[in-house]
């Protein structure tokens, strides 16, 4: 496939919708704010500048509005710190891809020379710009609001985002600026998908290989991403929701506050998901912590797919790439139906490859066993293998049925769940795989006892 096939075939779903960025500088409460229309903590939110240093995205839905809400990094004057440039970037392309721009000042702090730079970038964007004066919790403030018409964006909206006051305010004039919402409109995403992994094995460089931009911040310093970032994304018409999250670092090394906050949102990240793209560094081997993760996955009966990163630096040959699987394998045999995918981040080799997968692996989990086939290769396999006996004892399944998909839930009707002895389930569990499929997900398995009266 061409580059640019692909690039049309990865179109961001921001554009489905309206889009409402958020910007201002460092600190004036631009996440908190995002949070309260988002609704949830989404964004990180730290008494610390500059805690948001990607663009994060959120799908809002009132009853008679729908669009995308954008949290932006925190524009700074020109600065020698190298993410500085980096962030200032994500924000210039926010705001190119916005249609309506919500500018946060700080009421507490006052006007700033920074917030004329951000009114003047503003006003050149050429778009509807509401002005909210952020921290105004009491009288004094709200009688100091006026010095904000300085900057010339018409009538400051008050607001207090962390006391939730003032937002009906905002609220209402969104509405006054977006179109409504199309009766019967469906939500966004279809598939969620979770990319997880150790801090600086390639993650976010994997995002932005999929999108065909610069979607996150990427730099040379490790752990440069702090937040669950949700990326909606089309692709060839289906509705997609990316999740990027902060690399997860084993318990004991994991420093208090927002690090910790990091950790805990990529747990919450595959718990969100429907596949999670597990990211391994092909020159470092699998360690610990990559089998930990996994396990995170299998503990929540999630899709997973085993991503070989940076092979761009290995020798790329049939041989090689089969070693490397085998070597992979004998770390991760707990999820042996998980497949192994080779790509390069950086060159972008596989990468299209790597999202068919996972829109096969997010279908296997839909998939729907009719119940008098399952029936029957159940009562065959065990048939052929019958279960092994306790005492004058023996585990018996009635009836099996699947009664729920993402994930795939099997319940066996049987005389005595106690009976049963893991290697049997593992067993059950393979017959199942091995006629109906499910590479690359969980599938979940349930005893019931008859019901005694």
């Amino acid at each position: 496939m061409s580059e640019e096939s692909g690039q049309s075939a990865r179109a961001p779903v921001a554009t489905a919708r309206p889009v409402v960025a958020i910007v201002g500088r460092p600190n004036v409460g631009k996440s908190t704010l995002f949070n309260r229309l988002a609704g949830g903590r989404r964004a990180l939110v730290e008494d610390i500048p500059g805690t948001t240093r990607d663009r994060l995205y959120a799908e809002v839905e009132w009853p008679d509005r729908a669009f995308t809400l954008v949290d932006t990094g925190g524009l700074e004057p020109t600065s020698e710190e190298p993410l500085t440039s980096l962030i200032r970037r994500q924000v210039e392309v926010a705001l190119a891809e916005a249609d309506v721009l919500v500018f946060v000042v700080d009421a507490k702090e006052g006007l700033t020379a920074t917030d004329f730079e951000v009114a003047d970038l503003l006003r050149r964007m050429g778009k509807p710009v509401l002005l909210v004066a952020n921290k105004v919790d009491n009288e004094r403030r709200e009688a100091e609001v006026a010095q904000f018409y300085e900057l010339g964006l018409g009538d400051p909206i008050l607001v207090s985002a962390y006391h939730d006051l003032g937002l009906e305010r905002l609220r209402a004039a969104l509405r006054e600026l977006l179109p409504p919402m199309e009766a019967g409109e469906a939500p966004l995403q279809e598939l969620a998908i979770a990319i997880v992994g150790r801090p600086n094995v390639g993650k976010s460089m994997l995002l932005n290989a999929i999108l065909g931009q610069e979607r996150v911040v990427v730099s040379e310093l490790p752990g440069t991403t702090r937040d669950a970032i949700d990326t909606p994304l089309e692709y060839r018409g289906r509705r997609l929701l990316l999740i990027d999250t902060a690399g997860i670092r084993r318990r004991g090394r994991v420093l208090p506050g927002l690090e910790r906050h990091s950790v805990q949102r990529a747990q919450q990240a595959i718990k969100r998901a429907d596949v999670v793209l597990l990211v391994l560094d092909a020159t470092e081997g699998v360690t610990a912590q990559d089998t930990h993760i996994a396990g995170l996955a299998l503990a929540e009966h999630k899709g997973l797919i085993l991503v070989l990163n940076k092979w761009d630096l290995m020798e790329d040959t049939e041989r090689n790439r089969e070693r490397y699987a085998r070597q992979v394998m004998s770390r991760f045999r707990f999820v042996p139906w998980a497949p192994i995918a080779f790509v390069s981040a950086r060159t972008g080799l596989n990468v299209e490859g790597l999202l068919e997968l996972a829109l096969e692996v997010g279908d296997n989990r839909s998939l729907r066993v009719p119940t008098h086939q399952l029936n029957q290769v159940v009562r065959e396999a065990m048939s052929r293998h019958p279960p092994p006996s306790r005492g004058r004892q023996q585990f018996k399944v009635l009836y099996v049925t699947q009664p729920e998909v993402r994930p795939p839930t099997f319940v066996f009707f049987c005389n005595d769940p106690g009976l049963l002895h893991f290697s049997y389930q593992r067993y059950l569990e393979n017959v199942i795989r091995q006629h109906f499929g499910f590479e690359g997900t969980a599938i979940k398995l349930v005893f019931r006892g008859r019901q005694r009266p």
